[in-house]
């Protein structure tokens, strides 16, 4: 996900992991987009939002992330994961559970 600014990026982490939508969201420093939106090219400065979680929990939180993001449409993507360590993933699929 990106977000606007680090403050609105602190926000969208913290709900996620409180409400137990990923174990784990890290938020990289700013950089800059330069995307095309509504017929026009803009250029912005975004954070960059990374949020670990289950498929399970993917449907979830892109409700949450989409009733507090500043945006009109939010970058909600999901990534494959091929390959993880076992105890890694073990821990991440224990923090996810339980909401």
């Amino acid at each position: 996900m990106t977000a606007s600014e680090a403050v609105e990026a602190t926000r969208i982490a913290e709900l996620l992991v409180d409400k137990k939508l990923a174990a784990c969201v890290q938020i990289l420093p700013e950089m800059q987009s330069i995307y095309f939106w509504k017929g026009e090219v803009q250029r912005d400065r975004e954070v960059l939002l990374l949020a670990k979680t289950t498929r399970a929990k993917f449907a979830e939180l892109e409700r949450e992330v989409r009733a507090i993001h500043s945006y009109e449409t939010p970058e909600i993507i999901a990534l494959p994961v091929v390959e993880g360590s076992e105890a890694y993933l073990k821990w991440l699929t224990t923090s996810c559970e339980g909401s």
